[in-house]
């Protein structure tokens, strides 16, 4: 899915919900990735230049995973501990998001350096009974 505009990142969030729910996902799981959907797109859009992401679900015998890439060709993030500080911004939000979104994964990576873009990876794994 291509991120150029808001209404991508509304899209964005709808496309994780369904994924979600198709997922089986509970409520707080879904809300937790939608949410996490929300900030990565958001952060594609305003400090990447737009780009895109995509989300797969997959299934396994021990549960399904909904997994999120966020890939963007902006100037890429210098120091990616520094990044993941809450209350660290390069802009006017809060500094909440790419930490917030890291704590709401339960598997998070980022590749990132200056003038190389960033790609984000995450997923959320919804458990099956035995």
């Amino acid at each position: 899915m291509a991120i150029n505009g808001e209404t991508d990142i509304v899209h964005v969030r709808q496309a994780a919900r369904e994924a979600a729910v198709t997922a089986g996902f509970s409520l707080v799981q879904q809300t937790k990735l939608v949410t996490a959907a929300s900030e990565l797109a958001r952060n594609t859009l305003i400090y990447g230049g737009g780009g895109r992401a995509e989300i797969v679900i997959e299934e396994s015998a021990f549960g399904d995973t909904v997994r999120l890439v966020f890939v963007d060709s902006g100037p890429g993030i210098p120091d990616i501990d520094l990044a993941l500080t809450d209350g660290y911004t390069t802009g006017s939000g809060l500094g909440l998001g790419l930490g917030g979104a890291r704590r709401l994964a339960d598997q998070f990576h980022i590749d990132s350096a200056p003038g190389k873009g960033t790609r984000i990876e995450l997923s959320i794994t919804t458990r099956r009974k035995p």
